[in-house]
């Protein structure tokens, strides 16, 4: 076979970076026939808003095909590398834009990581028209964006590549780009959809994936299989922010699934935070408040595990540390449910909150000094000690509120002998 010199180009994604619309694909949402994003370039019209896609969606290269089909003066940023004094910059140029009758567009990459002070830097010249504003995040701008300037842009969600989106990619580089249609590609059969798999969805990946195979081979005959393409990358790519709004739906999606009783789908999601590199004392510290939020009182060990898989996660670290995660999961899922704790101490909150703060009856309260016990403090108090079976029928909240309930303990687990005990002691007051 025929041996190649490599020559050292610009990345393959940057090389195929779509100039124009027609050669772009994916996102058919909002750049079909009809749709915004082509209606802003087709009628070349220009707007502030935020592209908020994952990663390799097209967000930067959408905002430079907007960028070169408008007459505005262009800038580009990465928030990363920039500050407010980069943006008090364009300002000043956008303003003598104005005077010429030039418009000034803007694009921001990143612009999730620019803080508050930056963002706020950006509100007068956005409201104003001075400067067209484009940011692309990768982050839910919900999250991430300060109020005032989202309200001041609208919002255009981009999805994941689908599988025939990246396939369509890969054929168009290795067709037309100026270095790859010299080689010869031979694609396994029905490799697209691992390649789609081990990309996450993500175009850059996927073109990554590519070259880094034609980087590595001495032929112009490139065999395009499962196994090289996992010899090239030796991982699957996770996508995976643990900042971002990833982490909040998979963490999500794993508490949901210990709610549900299915152990199965609770070691999966925990599975992917931890390929994903989530902080495993995040994970515990969730599973701490679940077992009382969720289970509580049906199996009070459940408290009591997820406290003890805390404290080994700070002693034996990862990975070792995802065999304790996974036990302590699994017997969450696994347990008999109640949120009757939870549901308690957030009624009870709800009436301190509404009603007044009520005197607390004199005999509840301590008699410390003389004055205080001639004042009535503890006077008419039963201690409970005193009677049979440690118990005596009293009121113990405020005269106002005596007959407010808060705690109904379910029927499930332990809770149903917490249930059997109180309704013998108390009767039809607390059933």
């Amino acid at each position: 076979m025929e041996e190649v010199n490599l020559t050292p180009l610009s990345p393959l994604a940057e090389r195929m970076r779509p100039k124009k619309l027609s050669d772009f694909f994916g996102q058919e949402h909002l750049t079909s026939e009809g749709k915004p994003l082509r209606n802003i370039i087709e009628k070349n019209w220009i707007a502030s808003f935020i592209l908020w896609g994952p990663p390799g969606s097209g967000k930067t290269t959408i905002a430079k095909i907007i960028a070169s089909k408008s007459n505005a003066d262009f800038y580009q940023l990465n928030a990363v590398s920039s500050g407010v004094k980069d943006i008090r910059e364009i300002t000043s140029k956008a303003t003598e834009n104005l005077q010429k009758n030039l418009k000034t567009l803007l694009f921001i990459d990143e612009i999730h990581r620019f803080n508050k002070a930056q963002q706020d830097a950006l509100l007068s010249a956005v409201e104003s028209g001075l400067i067209y504003l484009i940011g692309a995040t990768t982050e839910n701008p919900s999250f991430e964006v300060i109020p005032a300037l989202r309200s001041r842009m609208r919002i255009y969600k981009l999805n994941e590549l689908m599988e025939e989106d990246i396939w369509k990619i890969l054929v168009a580089a290795t067709q037309n780009d100026v270095f790859l249609k010299d080689f010869q590609f031979n694609f396994e059969d029905n490799i697209s959809g691992f390649i789609w798999m081990v990309c996450g969805g993500d175009a850059r990946a996927a073109l990554n994936i590519v070259e880094m195979i034609v980087n590595t081979s001495n032929t112009k005959e490139i065999l395009i299989d499962k196994k090289t393409i996992e010899n090239a990358i030796q991982k699957k790519n996770i996508i995976y922010d643990k900042d971002g709004e990833e982490h909040y739906n998979l963490i999500s999606a794993f508490i949901k699934s210990i709610r549900g009783s299915n152990p199965d789908a609770a070691v999966y999601w925990l599975a992917r935070m931890i390929e994903g590199g989530e902080d495993p004392l995040f994970i515990a510290r969730r599973m701490i408040i679940l077992a009382s939020e969720d289970i509580g009182n049906a199996n009070p060990n459940c408290l009591l595990l997820a406290q003890a898989v805390f404290s080994a996660i700070e002693r034996v670290g990862m990975p070792e540390g995802r065999i304790p995660l996974a036990h302590c999961a699994i017997y969450l899922a696994s347990s008999p449910k109640s949120n009757a704790a939870y549901m308690a101490i957030e009624k009870a909150l709800e009436d301190v909150r509404r009603l007044p703060q009520y005197q607390v009856p004199l005999k509840l309260r301590n008699a410390v000094t003389g004055y205080m016990k001639k004042e009535g403090y503890g006077k008419d108090y039963r201690y409970a000690h005193s009677y049979e079976g440690n118990f005596i029928k009293d009121t113990f909240l405020p005269e106002e509120i005596k007959s407010n309930r808060y705690y109904f303990p379910s029927e499930n687990g332990n809770e149903k002998a917490i249930k059997e005990y109180l309704n013998k002691l108390w009767g039809e007051s607390k059933k």
